[in-house]
Protein backbone atom coordinates (compact mmCIF):
# COMPACT_ATOMS: atom_id res chain seq x y z
CA UNK A 1 0.00 0.00 0.00
CA UNK A 2 1.25 3.23 -1.18
CA UNK A 3 1.46 6.13 2.07
CA UNK A 4 1.64 9.78 2.24
CA UNK A 5 1.23 12.38 5.04
CA UNK A 6 -2.62 13.42 5.19
CA UNK A 7 -3.34 17.16 3.62
CA UNK A 8 -4.56 20.08 6.05
CA UNK A 9 -5.34 23.72 5.48
CA UNK A 10 -2.92 26.95 6.23
CA UNK A 11 -3.98 29.91 4.98
CA UNK A 12 -6.42 28.84 2.32
CA UNK A 13 -4.11 25.96 0.42
CA UNK A 14 -3.33 22.29 1.69
CA UNK A 15 -0.71 21.50 3.91
CA UNK A 16 1.24 18.39 5.17
CA UNK A 17 0.05 16.77 8.76
CA UNK A 18 0.94 13.79 10.19
CA UNK A 19 -1.68 10.93 9.39
CA UNK A 20 -0.68 8.36 7.03
CA UNK A 21 -3.12 7.36 4.29
CA UNK A 22 -2.45 5.94 0.71
CA UNK A 23 -1.16 8.24 -1.94
CA UNK A 24 -4.22 10.33 -3.71
CA UNK A 25 -2.95 10.33 -7.23
CA UNK A 26 -6.16 8.33 -8.04
CA UNK A 27 -9.16 6.01 -6.86
CA UNK A 28 -7.84 3.36 -5.58
CA UNK A 29 -9.75 -0.04 -3.74
CA UNK A 30 -8.34 -3.22 -2.29
CA UNK A 31 -10.67 -5.78 -1.02
CA UNK A 32 -14.95 -5.19 -0.36
CA UNK A 33 -14.57 -1.60 1.51
CA UNK A 34 -16.93 0.93 0.18
CA UNK A 35 -18.07 4.06 0.81
CA UNK A 36 -21.56 5.63 -0.40
CA UNK A 37 -23.96 8.24 -0.02
CA UNK A 38 -21.70 10.80 0.62
CA UNK A 39 -24.07 13.84 1.41
CA UNK A 40 -22.34 17.29 1.98
CA UNK A 41 -24.03 20.37 3.99
CA UNK A 42 -27.52 18.53 3.99
CA UNK A 43 -27.81 18.39 0.26
CA UNK A 44 -27.37 21.89 -0.01
CA UNK A 45 -24.49 24.34 -1.35
CA UNK A 46 -22.46 25.94 1.22
CA UNK A 47 -23.02 29.59 1.01
CA UNK A 48 -20.37 31.98 3.22
CA UNK A 49 -20.71 35.67 4.35
CA UNK A 50 -17.71 38.11 3.85
CA UNK A 51 -16.39 37.43 7.44
CA UNK A 52 -17.77 34.66 9.64
CA UNK A 53 -16.67 31.15 9.63
CA UNK A 54 -19.50 28.71 8.19
CA UNK A 55 -19.35 25.29 9.80
CA UNK A 56 -20.33 22.21 7.11
CA UNK A 57 -21.26 18.80 7.84
CA UNK A 58 -20.17 15.76 5.72
CA UNK A 59 -21.73 12.18 6.51
CA UNK A 60 -21.24 9.21 4.04
CA UNK A 61 -21.77 5.01 4.61
CA UNK A 62 -18.84 2.89 5.07
CA UNK A 63 -19.17 -0.90 4.31
CA UNK A 64 -16.59 -3.82 4.91
CA UNK A 65 -17.14 -7.20 5.41
CA UNK A 66 -14.69 -7.66 8.69
CA UNK A 67 -16.45 -4.54 10.11
CA UNK A 68 -15.39 -0.78 9.13
CA UNK A 69 -11.81 0.12 11.09
CA UNK A 70 -11.63 3.63 10.41
CA UNK A 71 -12.84 6.82 7.95
CA UNK A 72 -11.41 9.93 6.73
CA UNK A 73 -13.06 13.17 3.91
CA UNK A 74 -10.98 16.34 2.71
CA UNK A 75 -12.68 18.84 1.07
CA UNK A 76 -10.78 20.46 -1.57
CA UNK A 77 -11.17 22.80 -4.87
CA UNK A 78 -8.91 22.19 -7.77
CA UNK A 79 -8.72 19.45 -10.89
CA UNK A 80 -7.46 16.28 -8.08
CA UNK A 81 -6.31 16.62 -4.53
CA UNK A 82 -2.83 17.25 -5.27
CA UNK A 83 -3.15 20.04 -7.36
CA UNK A 84 -5.38 21.85 -5.36
CA UNK A 85 -5.19 25.14 -4.08
CA UNK A 86 -7.81 25.21 -0.81
CA UNK A 87 -9.40 22.88 1.00
CA UNK A 88 -10.58 21.74 4.69
CA UNK A 89 -9.46 19.06 7.33
CA UNK A 90 -12.14 17.82 9.36
CA UNK A 91 -12.81 19.07 12.96
CA UNK A 92 -11.14 16.46 15.13
CA UNK A 93 -7.90 16.00 16.61
CA UNK A 94 -6.57 13.60 14.00
CA UNK A 95 -9.02 14.84 11.14
CA UNK A 96 -10.53 11.30 11.12
CA UNK A 97 -14.57 10.90 10.62
CA UNK A 98 -16.64 9.56 13.65
CA UNK A 99 -18.24 6.79 12.63
CA UNK A 100 -21.27 5.03 14.22
CA UNK A 101 -21.42 1.11 13.87
CA UNK A 102 -24.85 0.42 12.41
CA UNK A 103 -24.33 -3.57 12.13
CA UNK A 104 -20.96 -5.60 11.84
CA UNK A 105 -20.76 -4.59 8.36
CA UNK A 106 -21.55 -0.74 8.01
CA UNK A 107 -20.99 2.29 9.82
CA UNK A 108 -22.19 5.61 9.32
CA UNK A 109 -19.48 8.33 9.22
CA UNK A 110 -19.98 11.93 9.72
CA UNK A 111 -17.01 14.96 9.88
CA UNK A 112 -17.59 18.62 10.40
CA UNK A 113 -15.63 21.35 8.42
CA UNK A 114 -14.78 25.02 8.52
CA UNK A 115 -14.90 27.10 6.02
CA UNK A 116 -13.26 30.56 6.71
CA UNK A 117 -13.42 34.01 4.50
CA UNK A 118 -9.62 35.36 4.04
CA UNK A 119 -8.14 31.90 5.35
CA UNK A 120 -9.41 28.76 3.17
CA UNK A 121 -11.87 30.59 1.06
CA UNK A 122 -10.98 33.92 -1.35
CA UNK A 123 -12.97 34.96 -4.25
CA UNK A 124 -11.10 32.40 -6.91
CA UNK A 125 -12.00 29.14 -5.43
CA UNK A 126 -15.83 29.97 -5.17
CA UNK A 127 -17.95 27.47 -7.45
CA UNK A 128 -17.04 23.81 -7.78
CA UNK A 129 -15.82 21.92 -4.56
CA UNK A 130 -14.90 17.90 -4.03
CA UNK A 131 -15.21 15.55 -1.19
CA UNK A 132 -11.70 13.22 -1.04
CA UNK A 133 -12.19 10.26 1.11
CA UNK A 134 -10.89 6.99 2.22
CA UNK A 135 -12.05 4.44 4.64
CA UNK A 136 -10.96 0.82 5.57
CA UNK A 137 -11.89 -1.90 7.27
CA UNK A 138 -10.56 -4.21 9.97
CA UNK A 139 -8.96 -6.89 7.56
CA UNK A 140 -6.91 -3.86 6.05
CA UNK A 141 -8.75 -3.55 2.95
CA UNK A 142 -9.59 -0.02 1.81
CA UNK A 143 -11.22 2.20 -0.56
CA UNK A 144 -10.24 6.00 -1.64
CA UNK A 145 -12.12 8.12 -4.14
CA UNK A 146 -10.85 11.24 -5.44
CA UNK A 147 -14.39 12.88 -5.71
CA UNK A 148 -16.85 10.91 -3.47
CA UNK A 149 -18.77 13.86 -4.05
CA UNK A 150 -19.06 17.51 -5.83
CA UNK A 151 -20.66 20.29 -4.31
CA UNK A 152 -20.51 24.29 -4.53
CA UNK A 153 -19.45 26.70 -2.14
CA UNK A 154 -20.74 30.05 -2.85
CA UNK A 155 -20.32 34.17 -2.22
CA UNK A 156 -23.51 35.01 -0.35
CA UNK A 157 -25.68 37.66 -2.39
CA UNK A 158 -27.82 39.98 -1.63
CA UNK A 159 -30.07 42.46 -3.24
CA UNK A 160 -32.05 45.11 -2.94
CA UNK A 161 -34.78 47.30 -4.26
CA UNK A 162 -36.72 50.62 -4.00
CA UNK A 163 -40.12 51.73 -6.68
CA UNK A 164 -40.71 55.02 -6.71
CA UNK A 165 -42.67 57.77 -6.58
CA UNK A 166 -44.83 56.29 -3.89
CA UNK A 167 -47.98 56.89 -3.85
CA UNK A 168 -47.96 57.53 -8.12
CA UNK A 169 -50.63 58.13 -10.03
CA UNK A 170 -52.01 55.14 -12.72
CA UNK A 171 -50.46 56.03 -16.30
CA UNK A 172 -47.32 57.66 -14.61
CA UNK A 173 -43.83 56.35 -14.30
CA UNK A 174 -42.79 54.18 -11.65
CA UNK A 175 -38.85 53.93 -11.50
CA UNK A 176 -37.50 50.99 -9.77
CA UNK A 177 -33.85 51.03 -8.88
CA UNK A 178 -31.89 48.12 -6.53
CA UNK A 179 -28.51 47.02 -6.05
CA UNK A 180 -27.21 43.14 -6.77
CA UNK A 181 -23.96 42.39 -3.63
CA UNK A 182 -21.99 39.46 -3.16
CA UNK A 183 -19.34 38.18 -0.24
CA UNK A 184 -16.30 39.38 -0.85
CA UNK A 185 -13.73 36.97 1.02
CA UNK A 186 -10.61 38.52 -0.46
CA UNK A 187 -11.45 42.26 1.63
CA UNK A 188 -14.05 40.72 3.74
CA UNK A 189 -16.67 43.25 2.48
CA UNK A 190 -20.01 43.09 0.06
CA UNK A 191 -19.56 44.07 -3.74
CA UNK A 192 -21.18 44.99 -6.89
CA UNK A 193 -22.11 41.74 -9.13
CA UNK A 194 -21.93 43.38 -12.57
CA UNK A 195 -23.39 41.94 -15.65
CA UNK A 196 -25.54 39.66 -13.89
CA UNK A 197 -29.41 38.89 -15.52
CA UNK A 198 -31.70 40.33 -13.12
CA UNK A 199 -35.78 40.26 -13.39
CA UNK A 200 -38.16 42.56 -12.20
CA UNK A 201 -41.10 40.83 -10.87
CA UNK A 202 -44.52 42.43 -9.83
CA UNK A 203 -47.27 41.02 -7.81
CA UNK A 204 -50.71 42.43 -7.39
CA UNK A 205 -52.17 43.89 -3.79
CA UNK A 206 -54.56 41.10 -3.64
CA UNK A 207 -52.33 38.28 -5.55
CA UNK A 208 -49.48 35.72 -4.11
CA UNK A 209 -47.62 34.86 -6.64
CA UNK A 210 -44.69 36.83 -8.82
CA UNK A 211 -44.92 37.88 -12.27
CA UNK A 212 -41.80 38.57 -14.37
CA UNK A 213 -41.63 42.12 -16.06
CA UNK A 214 -38.84 42.29 -17.94
CA UNK A 215 -35.50 41.27 -17.65
CA UNK A 216 -32.11 43.89 -16.99
CA UNK A 217 -28.74 43.58 -16.36
CA UNK A 218 -26.40 45.00 -13.40
CA UNK A 219 -23.98 47.19 -14.20
CA UNK A 220 -20.35 47.53 -13.61
CA UNK A 221 -20.99 48.35 -9.90
CA UNK A 222 -24.20 46.08 -9.38
CA UNK A 223 -26.80 48.60 -9.66
CA UNK A 224 -30.19 48.39 -11.22
CA UNK A 225 -32.57 50.98 -12.49
CA UNK A 226 -35.75 50.64 -15.01
CA UNK A 227 -38.77 52.39 -15.87
CA UNK A 228 -42.62 50.82 -15.92
CA UNK A 229 -46.09 52.17 -15.96
CA UNK A 230 -48.04 52.40 -13.12
CA UNK A 231 -51.68 50.55 -13.03
CA UNK A 232 -52.47 49.04 -10.28
CA UNK A 233 -51.60 48.73 -6.88
CA UNK A 234 -49.09 46.12 -5.80
CA UNK A 235 -45.11 45.10 -5.07
CA UNK A 236 -42.16 45.32 -7.01
CA UNK A 237 -38.82 43.08 -6.32
CA UNK A 238 -35.67 42.16 -8.28
CA UNK A 239 -34.71 38.59 -8.59
CA UNK A 240 -31.33 37.26 -9.69
CA UNK A 241 -31.19 32.95 -10.31
CA UNK A 242 -27.98 32.83 -9.12
CA UNK A 243 -24.30 30.84 -10.25
CA UNK A 244 -22.39 28.80 -9.78
CA UNK A 245 -20.29 30.93 -7.50
CA UNK A 246 -23.81 32.83 -6.33
CA UNK A 247 -26.66 31.75 -4.67
CA UNK A 248 -30.23 32.67 -5.67
CA UNK A 249 -31.72 35.67 -3.91
CA UNK A 250 -34.63 37.95 -4.78
CA UNK A 251 -35.23 41.14 -3.07
CA UNK A 252 -38.40 41.67 -0.46
CA UNK A 253 -41.32 43.15 -2.45
CA UNK A 254 -41.48 47.07 -2.25
CA UNK A 255 -45.16 48.20 -2.00
CA UNK A 256 -46.11 50.90 -4.32
CA UNK A 257 -49.60 52.86 -3.89
CA UNK A 258 -51.15 53.68 -7.37
CA UNK A 259 -54.15 56.26 -7.28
Amino acid sequence: MRMRATLGVVTGALALSALAMPAAQADEVEGDTTISNVVVNGGKAAVVGSTAKKTITVSFTVKDSSGVDWAQAILYHGANIDSSDSGAVANSSDGRATCTVVSATTSNCKSSFDLEPGANLINSVAGGWKVWAIAAGNDADYVQKDNAKSFNVQRLSKLTVNASPEPVKKGKTITVTGKLTRANWDRGTYNGYSTQPVKLQFRKKSATTYTTVKTIKTSSTGDLKTTVTASVDGYFRYSFAGTSTTPAVSAAGDFVDVQ
